[in-house]
Parts: C-alpha cells; sequence; structure tokens
C-alpha cells in the first residue's frame, strides 16, 4: 500500500479541463445495451493469446469483430460465464478474440454493445507516453516545463519530526536544523505533490536502467535514467557516507506554525519566491537523511539505491565511468544495516510508504554489482555474487509472498541473479538455479490462482492500494520468467495482466492517462490542473478498497475547477467484489498517479 492518510491530507488536483466528457461518457452511451464489451484499448500482438470480456445481465450469444470499415473479419461465441461482477451484471463471458492476427484497427460487437476500438500488431508502445509522464515530474534546473526548486540547491538538514500520530503526516512541534546547506536540486517529483523521496527515485531509476538493458533503448530512455542517476549522485554523499532520503515535509505542525506540501495550492516554480506567512517550508524546502553522517543505513535503501548505480555501470560505454559508477555502487551497499533491523527507512512519515521487507533490496544491490563486475572483470563480482544468492536464500525462506512492486523487488533480483550464476559458473551458492526460478514461479502461481477465479484473470488484488502496478508487475515478471528459463507457460497470464490495466477490467478504463480510447481522465495531479494540459502517460493506483469512498471525496480546493464537471461518477455502478473505481481529481485513493507506478508499467511495456 502507498500514502495511507487520511482524505483530508491528500492533495486534491485536476487534470486536463478539455477531456474529461469526451473521454468518460462511453459508460453513458452503452447504459441501455443489455451487455458491455471490456477489451485492452491499446490492442495485442498478433502470435499472443486475445482476449475480451462481455459484462451482461442477459444470456450470451455470438460476438463479430469488424474492422475499420465496418466489415466482419472474425465471429464467434461467447466462452462460459466466468462468474457475476456484481449484481447489475451477473454474468461475464470469455470473448476469444486469438485467430484475429492480421495487423489493423477492429472493434467487437456483442450482447448490444460495441467495444473500444483496439489494434493487432499496435503502431505505437504506450511506453513511450509514460516516459513522457516521468519527464512532467522533472524538478529542478532540468525540468521539461519550466525550472522549479532551484532553491533546493542550498537546502538546510534537519532532524527527524514526530507526527502527531500514526495515521497523520502533521508534525509535533517543529522542526530542528542539524545541518547543511546541501545540493538536492534535481529528481522527479514522487506523485501529484512535490516531494522526493530517495526510496522512490531509486527504484524508479532501476528500472528505467534494467528496461534499457532487457527492452529496447532509446535516447530519451537513457536521457531520463540518467537524470534520476544524477540526482541519486547528489543524495549520496560518498565523503561523509551520508544518504539523504526526502526533500519536502507532507504536512504542517500542529500548533499551525508552518504549512507542509499538501497543504497548499501551487505550480512548482511558485515555491521558490513564496514569502507568505506560514510557508518558510515551501520556499526553503528541509531536507533529511536515512542516518547520521557515517552511520548504518536502512538496507531497503542501500540495496536499490546501489542497484541504480550498478544498473548504470552495466551499460555505460565508458570503462573508466562505469567503473566508478560500480565504486559508488559498492559504497553505498556497504552501508547497509544487516543486523538488529527494525523498522525500515523509507519516508517520513513511515506510513506514506509502509515498506516491511528488505532481502530482497540487497539481493537485488548485490546481483546488479556482481553483473557490473563481471562485464568490468573486477575481482570483487565472486563476492557479491555470493552476497546475492545469500540475500535470496533469506528471502525465500522468511519474505516472500507479494509480487514485483514498489516493495518487493525479487523477481528482477531472482532472474539477474541467474544472469550472474550462469556468467561465472559458480557453484556451491546459497541458492540454486532452481530455487530462483521457483520463486519466480511461486510470484507467478499466485497471481495466476487469483486470475484463474477472477471474471476478468486479474491477477492483482483491486480492493486494495497498487493493483495496476502490480498487474504490470506480473505481466513483466511473466517475461522474466520466459527470459531465464524459456518456458513459455505464463506468456497468456503475463498478457492478460496487461490487457486488464489497459482497458479489459470491470470499469472498461485504461489506468494510463491518454492511452486507449476511454483513458483515466481526472488523474489527481495539481500540474494538470493548473496548466490545463493532461498528464499523458500517467499511471494511476486504480481500483480500491470500495470502503476508503464511504465518506464521500471531500471539498474542492478553492483553484480547483471540478472533474468531472459535472461531479458525476459514472463508475458506480461497476463497483463490485468489494472494490470501486472513481475519476474524480479529488480521488487519490484510486486516480493518483506516481513515479514507481510509471516505473513499472513502462518496463512491463518495454518487455512486452
Amino acid at each position: 500500500m502507498r500514502k495511507l492518510i487520511p482524505a483530508a491530507l491528500a492533495l486534491a488536483l485536476l487534470a486536463t479541463v478539455n477531456g474529461p466528457a469526451a473521454a468518460t461518457d462511453q459508460p453513458a452511451r452503452q447504459a441501455d445495451a443489455t451487455g458491455l464489451i471490456r477489451v485492452d484499448q491499446v490492442g495485442y500482438l498478433p502470435g499472443e493469446s486475445k482476449h475480451a470480456y462481455l459484462m451482461t445481465s442477459g444470456p450470451a450469444g455470438r460476438f463479430t469483430v469488424v474492422d475499420g470499415r465496418g466489415r466482419t473479419v472474425l465471429t464467434g461465441r461467447a466462452g462460459p460465464d466466468r462468474g457475476a461482477w456484481n449484481s447489475r451484471y451477473p454474468h461475464v463471458h470469455d470473448l476469444d478474440l486469438t485467430r484475429l492476427r492480421t495487423p489493423g484497427r477492429y472493434r467487437i460487437k456483442a450482447g448490444g454493445a460495441t467495444s473500444a476500438e483496439f489494434e493487432i500488431a499496435p503502431s505505437r508502445n504506450p511506453a513511450a507516453k509514460v516516459l513522457g509522464f516521468l519527464g512532467l515530474q522533472r524538478d529542478g534546473a532540468d525540468a521539461v516545463r519550466r525550472p522549479s526548486h532551484l532553491n533546493d540547491r542550498a537546502a538546510s538538514v534537519y532532524a527527524w519530526p514526530e507526527f502527531t500520530g500514526p495515521d497523520t503526516d502533521q508534525i509535533k512541534g517543529g522542526l530542528t536544523r542539524i545541518g547543511g546547506p546541501v545540493d538536492v536540486e534535481g529528481g522527479w517529483f514522487d506523485a501529484g505533490d512535490y516531494l522526493k523521496f530517495t526510496h522512490i527515485l531509486a527504484y524508479v531509476d532501476t528500472l528505467l536502467w534494467a528496461a534499457q538493458r532487457d527492452g529496447a533503448s532509446s535516447p530519451a530512455l537513457r536521457k531520463e535514467a540518467a537524470h534520476g542517476l544524477k540526482y541519486l549522485d547528489k543524495m549520496w554523499d560518498e565523503e561523509s557516507k551520508t544518504l539523504y532520503i526526502q526533500v519536502g515535509i507532507g504536512a504542517g505542525d500542529a500548533e499551525g506554525t508552518f504549512v507542509g506540501d499538501h497543504d497548499i495550492w501551487r505550480l512548482p516554480e511558485a515555491d521558490d519566491g513564496d514569502d507568505a506567512e506560514g510557508h518558510q517550508f515551501i520556499r526553503d524546502r528541509p531536507v533529511f537523511r536515512a542516518a547520521d553522517p557515517g552511520e548504518p543505513i536502512s538496507p531497503n535503501l542501500a540495496g536499490r539505491t546501489a542497484a541504480a548505480f550498478a544498473l548504470a555501470a552495466q551499460l555505460e560505454p565508458s570503462r573508466p565511468r562505469a567503473a566508478r559508477l560500480l565504486d559508488q555502487a559498492a559504497s553505498v551497499y556497504a552501508m547497509a544495516r544487516t543486523t538488529g533491523v527494525d523498522r525500515l527507512v523509507t519516508s517520513l512519515p513511515h506510513a506514506f510508504y509502509p515498506e516491511s521487507v528488505w532481502r530482497d533490496d540487497m539481493q537485488l544491490g548485490a546481483a546488479e554489482l556482481a553483473l557490473a563486475a563481471q562485464r568490468l572483470r573486477d575481482p570483487r563480482a565472486g563476492r557479491w555474487l555470493a552476497d546475492s544468492a545469500r540475500w535470496a536464500r533469506g528471502y525465500l525462506d522468511e519474505e516472500q509472498g507479494d509480487t514485483l512492486n514498489l516493495y518487493d523487488v525479487s523477481a528482477l533480483a531472482h532472474a539477474d541473479l541467474i544472469r550472474a550464476i550462469r556468467a561465472s559458473r559458480a557453484e556451491g551458492l546459497a541458492v540454486t538455479e532452481a530455487d530462483l526460478v521457483a520463486g519466480l514461479r511461486a510470484q507467478l502461481d499466485l497471481g495466476a490462482r487469483r486470475a484463474a477465479a477472477d471474471p476478468f484473470r486479474a491477477g492483482a488484488l483491486y480492493d486494495t492500494f497498487d493493483s495496476v502496478p502490480h498487474a504490470f508487475g506480473l505481466a513483466a515478471t511473466a517475461h522474466l520468467y520466459r527470459s531465464v528459463t524459456g518456458d513459455r507457460s505464463y506468456d497468456a497470464f503475463g498478457t492478460a495482466q496487461r490487457n486488464w490495466a489497459l482497458g479489459a477490467n470491470p470499469w472498461g478504463v485504461s489506468f494510463v492517462a491518454g492511452v486507449g480510447e476511454n483513458a483515466i481522465a481526472c488523474p489527481h495531479h495539481q500540474i494538470a490542473n493548473i496548466t490545463g494540459r493532461p498528464a499523458t502517460g500517467a499511471v494511476v493506483n486504480g481500483p480500491n478498497d470500495a470502503g476508503l469512498f464511504e465518506d464521500g471525496l471531500g471539498g474542492h480546493f478553492e483553484e480547483m475547477p471540478p472533474c468531472p464537471a459535472d461531479g458525476t461518477d459514472r463508475y458506480e455502478r461497476f463497483t463490485g467484489h468489494g472494490s470501486r473505481f472513481v475519476d474524480d481529481v479529488r480521488s487519490w485513493q484510486a486516480s493518483e498517479p506516481a513515479d514507481d507506478f510509471a516505473a513499472i508499467a513502462l518496463y512491463a511495456l518495454t518487455l512486452t
């Protein structure tokens, strides 16, 4: 889960003013149909399995696929009933489109409804749009839109604050300055707000470098990954052995003497000159560190930060530069506290990102160090390989149970450790290739069991936080599994997870802004609101526990025009299985985009 904060503390942000009506009227147009069709609104590769779904209250019959000219190209009979979604749609039938292989644009007709358009052999990979969203999230002098937070170049360091309770980010007392100035300018905003977290950024940058190595590299992708690495280089102070973890603070203090990032509504470039009373930590943002200089740091932070540097070392053309990156990775990795580990360090407050496992991060860091060292013929490769295997053993014995996402990177760690073992032909390690393959299979089997019981083949839990990034994570894991085993048994499952995220879900929504005929229209993102430009490529949380919406969405900030403009929840009638999706600017529970969501989506889409 992410950002477990009350709605009153969440930013209420608006997307494009121009697009929502057109993007959200499809359910309304089909309200009188006996059925509704859900399909991946991007499309399918010619050779992969292809499934859409007919939601209906009545009997299912035949379906027809038509091309752009309205010509029938495929007919078939709806598959068996996969189960009820809710009382309004007690039947969901599979529509098998696998025989459709000819490139082109198509629609499906069934049950009195017509689907959104989709392609066979899509002409564009939506990964490029997702990468563009990370550009929109840039902070500092290299921001794509306008420079912002240049005052971060001389930020003061503060002691960790005390909060008024476990479910709030409101500060009890003030902030105590303990050092600085330090240069923390740059990086990416975390989500719809303007905070910056090393925990998130290291994960994002790791996946950007992995996408280049494992998928199709491009100058734009390399440039964005380099932007993230430049910021990580600032957050890790080699001389003092200090890792800075956060810039900015979410809320103000209980006494009301200052406000935090979540308390006001503005564009990021306004902060440097904000001299309003109580806005001192908006204008001059505080920075916090993981531990005192030279003291051991939380292992999750050490492992994933090392992984980003080491992956960059694997791809850096200049061998001297690659060697320096490897040394940086080794330095931060060596600072990990791996004994007496209590609560992990992620953010302030910890409840924003309550990570609880860490051996996967250390396994990943060591695996990437080993691969980089093997490339550079560095004699430390064998030691890091043994380290990674030891952390993998610990993870498999004590921590496994999640799938690839911000809080569990073991799938990538397993695949890369297998590659490192094969490259070295090492024996006698704490784990074998078979152990690691079994670990990957366990995660896929967990998702596959859920998918088998779900009407829309969803492998992720959609009545809790982070359903969309978990879906993309499962899609990526299916590819990683095939890449190290050659076994295609999970290909169809992985494809179904991508399909679900891009429209083949009960709501008929693509959870990537600007991708698909009926993509999310009102993401919880303030730059898009104020500028009137859509947050194209933003990947949102997706459906969530219906109980989180019981108290409503709250009001709008004074500066915030409503989105949707008429205030109508067009997706309420699709609430089911304890989950709900609300496409509304105030819906931080479902419609807030985040960098880690974008990164795993980009990685999965690049691979698949």
